[in-house]
């Protein structure tokens, strides 16, 4: 009975997958907004060294917000194919059949989101604030999570 029943709890996940790829969806939703709102705007707004920089900032904004539909997505992805089904029909760059290979498709996102991160902050820099703490602790994190994926790499055994 209770081989049966932890045998139909990975179905529990589906609570996982449905609510990561809502969250995917909205994301996607809003940064299609935000990029149309960004269209309206530059075409209204008059051509000036700020609003360049304005509009640079917002499309990179926007890029981040599709980068995190992007891990949001990736996560109920492989939440499904790890718990549910595996049979999913996926480009083979994005097939997940371990945790290992949901953690390193996740991390190379999220590398990306940070490095997405800083580059708005930069563009948003004024000169009187110091981001020299922040760009240092962004490379720190990406510096350790590149250290993560690398020593989890698994070896292929030779074949003969």
């Amino acid at each position: 009975m209770l081989h049966r029943i932890l045998a139909k709890s990975r179905y529990l996940m589906l609570i996982a997958v449905i609510g990561s790829f809502a969250a995917s969806v909205t994301l996607l939703i809003y940064g299609a907004l935000e990029t149309i709102t960004t269209i309206a705007y530059t075409t209204t707004g008059a051509i000036s060294s700020e609003n360049s920089k304005k509009l640079i900032l917002s499309c990179v904004e926007v890029v981040d917000l599709f980068l995190l539909a992007t891990v949001f997505y990736i996560t109920a992805l492989g939440l499904y194919e790890l718990f549910i089904d595996d049979r999913i029909k996926v480009p083979i760059w994005l097939e997940i059949h371990t945790i290992d290979d949901l953690k390193t498709k996740l991390t190379s996102v999220i590398v990306v989101v940070l490095s997405v991160l800083f580059l708005a902050e930069v563009v948003r820099w004024n000169g009187a604030t110091n981001i020299l703490p922040l760009g240092a602790s962004i490379a720190l994190v990406i510096a350790s999570l590149t250290y993560f994926l690398s020593s989890h790499v698994v070896k292929k055994p030779k074949s003969d």
